[in-house]
C-alpha cells in the first residue's frame, strides 16, 4: 500500500450548492406542490444546457470520462454527457423535493444484514461515494438503536442546511462537518467507539490528505485512507452504501459489506487498510458500470495517479 499525501486541492470537494437561500427556498416550496417531473423537464431545457455550456472543467472531465475509462465514441460520450448532467439535475431536484415532503420509493438489497449490524452492539462505519443521491439513504435506512454522524463539508446554503437538519433529526441523524484542524476525525473515532455508525465518503480526500492507491476502472486512482483505517484500527464492520436512482420515483439501495479474511486478518494493519480499500472501489466500478450517467466527480479523478505513474 502506498500511503502518501496529496497536494492541496487535488481530488477535494470543497462541498457547496449553486444557487442563493431565497430559490432554494422557493424550490423547497414549489416542490411541496408541484409534480417533480415537471420541475425535470424545466431543468432539462434550461438549466442542464446552461451548466454543459458554463461549467467547461466539468464538462471535459465528464467527457474524458466516458472517453477514456469507458472507450465511447465522441458523440456517444457527449449523449452520456448531457444524460450524466440531467441526472445529476434530477438528484439535486430529488434532495429538495425531499425537503417539502416527497415520498420516493427505494428497493433495498442487503437490507437484512445491514439491520443486522445496526441492532448489534459494536458501531460500524458506513463508507459512501458521489454516485447516485446518498443523502437519501439517511432518510429510509433508519435505525432507532444507533445513531448515525455523517461526515459532511459545510455547505454554503443556510437553507440546505436548516432542511438537512429538519430532515435528519427525525432518523437519528446527525452532521459532523470536516474541520481545519481534523478534529472530525477524533470525533468520528468516538462514534465508533460508542456503538454508534460514521458515515464518511469514500471516493473524495476529506481533511486528511493522506490517500491509499487502489486499481479503479483498469487504472490506479487515490481513495481517502480515513475511512478504511478507522474501521480496521477499531476493528469495527464497515458497510458500502450506494443509493442509484432507477426511475423518476424510485431508487435502489445497495448494501455491501467489507471484509476481510481470516487470513487477511493477521496481516499489518496498513496492509488491511489497502485491501478494505480496494473492496470499496472494486464495489464502486460496479456501481458505475451498471449507472455510468451517475457518476458525479466533476473533475479529474486520475489526474496525479496516472500522470505519476
Amino acid at each position: 500500500m502506498t500511503v502518501k499525501e496529496q497536494p492541496q486541492n487535488a481530488n477535494q470537494w470543497q462541498g457547496t450548492t449553486d444557487g442563493l437561500p431565497w430559490m432554494h427556498k422557493a424550490l423547497v416550496r414549489v416542490l411541496g406542490v408541484v409534480p417533480v417531473g415537471v420541475i425535470y423537464v424545466f431543468a432539462a431545457l434550461f438549466v442542464v444546457p446552461f451548466y454543459i455550456i458554463g461549467n467547461r472543467q466539468g464538462y471535459r472531465s465528464q467527457y474524458r470520462f466516458f472517453r477514456d475509462r469507458f472507450g465511447f465514441g465522441p458523440l456517444k460520450s457527449f449523449r452520456y454527457v448531457w444524460a450524466n448532467h440531467l441526472r445529476f439535475a434530477q438528484v439535486i431536484i430529488d434532495r429538495f423535493a425531499v425537503y417539502g415532503g416527497r415520498k420516493f420509493r427505494f428497493v433495498v438489497e442487503g437490507l437484512e444484514e445491514y439491520n443486522q449490524l445496526a441492532e448489534g452492539d459494536s458501531g460500524f462505519v458506513q463508507v459512501f461515494s458521489h454516485t447516485g443521491n446518498y443523502e437519501l439513504a439517511g432518510y429510509e435506512l433508519r435505525q432507532p438503536r444507533k445513531r448515525l454522524f455523517a461526515l459532511l463539508y459545510r455547505d454554503g446554503s443556510e437553507t440546505i442546511m436548516e432542511n438537512r437538519a429538519n430532515v435528519f433529526a427525525p432518523n437519528g441523524v446527525e452532521m459532523v462537518f470536516v474541520q481545519p484542524d481534523l478534529s472530525h476525525i477524533f470525533l468520528l473515532n468516538n462514534v465508533v467507539r460508542d456503538g454508534d455508525i460514521a458515515s464518511i465518503p469514500g471516493d473524495r480526500i476529506f481533511g486528511s490528505k493522506k490517500y491509499v492507491e487502489c486499481t479503479f476502472l483498469e487504472s490506479v486512482s487515490r481513495f481517502p485512507m480515513g475511512p478504511f483505517q478507522l474501521a480496521v484500527t477499531r476493528e469495527a464492520p464497515i458497510v458500502a452504501i450506494f443509493v442509484m436512482k432507477e426511475s423518476w420515483t424510485q431508487y435502489r439501495i445497495f448494501v455491501r459489506r467489507l471484509e476481510l479474511s481470516p487470513e487477511e486478518q493477521s496481516f499489518h494493519k496498513k496492509r488491511q487498510t489497502a485491501l478494505v480499500a480496494q473492496q470499496f472501489a472494486s464495489n464502486l466500478e460496479e456501481m458505475v458500470r451498471r449507472y455510468p450517467e451517475q457518476w458525479f466527480n466533476y473533475f479529474d479523478f486520475w489526474k496525479y495517479s496516472d500522470t505519476e505513474r
